[in-house]
């Protein structure tokens, strides 16, 4: 019976230890090895503990710490922008998130120190007490309150402040997927804010903008040279939330696979995120392989593609 408990206990607190391993690292596969992990130190503890779910966070949030160490040196060498693993949800979904943590948060936490990221996701998302941020960490609590603090001020921009519903979030979606596709001009311009940024991760893998794209005139001149070129024409397999941003799931006929997410403002898409690499696709492919048609090359991988998204 102890034993039962004892993994009931890990069970229980899986989820949550999970979603901070991803939001830590940026890569749920990663965040899966180190959930394991944890369960591996969780198996060898002898006797009662008395807070589960803070020695399971202490244990994951020091093993992420470990992780950024090589991450962010792997980061320096990588291969155009660098975005972190698309977290797919149905968009018809009524808890689609169960933080309030973006894309473009995530993207923002790229900018703080491992201490100062897991200062800010344990105490302002996962509302974990400052003082047991303090002992998970290793530091005085008065340095766990400048970590904090500059953690929110260099993040406070980037803040949800009005989420967009699941049907707008479905009607922007498939509005920017066919005026993308078609290289609709007017549609565009309607879409995007003036200053617009393109992020599209290849990794090397697979072709993709080598460098962040600047601004709607561009952007606009990019969709419309790609119709012109006659790419590979991409379908729409679902519309989703990716990380807590309108987005959707397409293949096209080279067989690459893409999520792209819409950062969406007053009504404009302010960034857009685009994962074209395989390496970090894989829980994607997986959840859509079973609905693609059968004429899909989902089966395949996604190394074909040598035209830019």
């Amino acid at each position: 019976m102890a034993q039962d408990q004892h993994i009931a206990d890990f069970e229980a607190e899986r989820p949550r230890l999970l979603r901070i391993g991803y939001r830590m690292l940026g890569s749920l596969a990663e965040a899966e090895d180190v959930v394991q992990d944890a369960w591996l130190r969780w198996e060898r503890v002898e006797g009662g503990v008395d807070s589960p779910a803070a020695y399971l966070t202490r244990v994951v949030t020091r093993l992420c710490l470990d992780q950024l160490k090589s991450a962010r040196a792997r980061r320096e060498v990588y291969v155009g922008p660098w975005l972190p693993e698309p977290l797919m949800e149905p968009a018809e979904a009524e808890d689609r998130i169960a933080d309030d943590v973006t894309l473009s948060l995530m993207m923002a936490m790229e900018r703080l120190s491992p201490l100062e990221r897991a200062t800010f996701l344990l105490h302002d998302i996962f509302d974990v007490a400052l003082t047991e941020v303090s002992a998970i960490l290793g530091r005085e609590p008065a340095a766990v309150r400048q970590l904090a603090s500059r953690a929110r001020r260099h993040v406070r921009a980037e803040r949800p402040r009005y989420p967009v519903g699941a049907a707008e979030a479905d009607r922007i979606a498939s509005a920017f997927f066919i005026a993308a596709r078609d290289g609709d001009a007017a549609a565009l311009s309607a879409l995007l804010a003036r200053d617009v940024q393109i992020h599209a991760d290849g990794g090397g893998k697979v072709i993709a903008f080598h460098n962040v794209i600047h601004g709607a005139e561009r952007a606009i001149r990019l969709f419309k040279s790609q119709r012109r070129k006659q790419v590979p024409v991409p379908v729409l397999l679902r519309t989703a939330m990716i990380d807590g941003l309108p987005g959707y799931v397409s293949i096209d006929r080279a067989s690459v696979l893409q999520t792209t997410a819409l950062d969406v403002r007053d009504g404009r898409i302010v960034a857009i995120y685009m994962m074209r690499n395989p390496d970090k696709l894989g829980h994607v492919r997986m959840a859509m392989t079973r609905a693609a048609p059968a004429d899909l090359p989902l089966q395949s991988g996604a190394e074909g593609s040598k035209e830019e998204p």
